[in-house]
Formats: C-alpha cells, sequence, structure tokens
C-alpha cells in the first residue's frame, strides 16, 4: 500500500511544480523596459541589497533579438543615454528562457527565472541571481 501512496505522492509534488513555473513565453512578454537592480544573491547565500542606484538597466527586444544598455534617470523623467549597448539574442531552450548577450568585448548567457511586470530575476554562469524591479520615475512633487 506504500507504494502506491508514495507513487501518487510523486506525481500530485511533480504536477504541482510544473503548475507553478512560470512559461517562458510569459516571461519574454515581460522582458522590455526599464529596470532598476534590487538585490543580487550570491552562491554562498550572500545577498547584497540596492536601495538606490544611478543607473538603471533599458531592455529592448522584438522578434528574440535586441538590446540592453545602462541609462541614468534624470529628475525630469527623462535619462541620459549613450551608444554602448549589449546585443541579447533570446532563446527558450528545455523550457527555460535563456538570454544571449554579446558585445565586442565578451559574451554570456543569463537565464530568466522570473519576469512579469513588477520584478525581473536572472542567473548568470557564475550562480548569482540578479532581482530587478521596474523603475519608476522620479516624482517631485
Amino acid at each position: 500500500m506504500k507504494l502506491p501512496f508514495s507513487l501518487l505522492s510523486s506525481l500530485i509534488f511533480m504536477v504541482l511544480l510544473s503548475c507553478n513555473q512560470q512559461n517562458p513565453k510569459e516571461k519574454l512578454a515581460h522582458l522590455n523596459g526599464y529596470w532598476e537592480i534590487s538585490k543580487v544573491e550570491m552562491p554562498d547565500g550572500t545577498v547584497k541589497e540596492y536601495t538606490i542606484s544611478t543607473l538603471v538597466d533599458y531592455i529592448e527586444i522584438k522578434d528574440s533579438v535586441g538590446f540592453r544598455k545602462k541609462v541614468a534617470p534624470k529628475l525630469d523623467g527623462g535619462f541620459i543615454i549613450n551608444d554602448d549597448a549589449e546585443k541579447i539574442t533570446v532563446k527558450i531552450e528545455n523550457n527555460t528562457l535563456n538570454l544571449y548577450y554579446s558585445t565586442q568585448f565578451d559574451s554570456w548567457k543569463e537565464t530568466v527565472l522570473e519576469a512579469n511586470e513588477q520584478q525581473l530575476v536572472v542567473l548568470n554562469k557564475d550562480d548569482k541571481k540578479y532581482t530587478y524591479k521596474k523603475f519608476e520615475k522620479f516624482n517631485l512633487e
């Protein structure tokens, strides 16, 4: 009797786990926009919190290709922008959303763990987990 119960328990666990995972195409739909880093979780479990950042990541992807660039928010709601950008190629592999970056100096991959209207979480090759929040323009009123 224990075998069928444990088998049933395992099956239920797998179904619940798979239902909890976000579809990679849903994640992709939320990538575009301005993202502000909020924390980095290191492989050893330590966490570095960011309360304010002078730079924001702007991501733009269309038809699985795009770019990411660092922009500096201004008090009037605009941004200071330079010409530096990291090219991005998006691939869905094994039901996972991967971002392949390239510059003239380097190339690397990040895996999108979560992406919704308010939060973006990516994992890099060094097992560092970066959490971003949607950037909100300065409100001086």
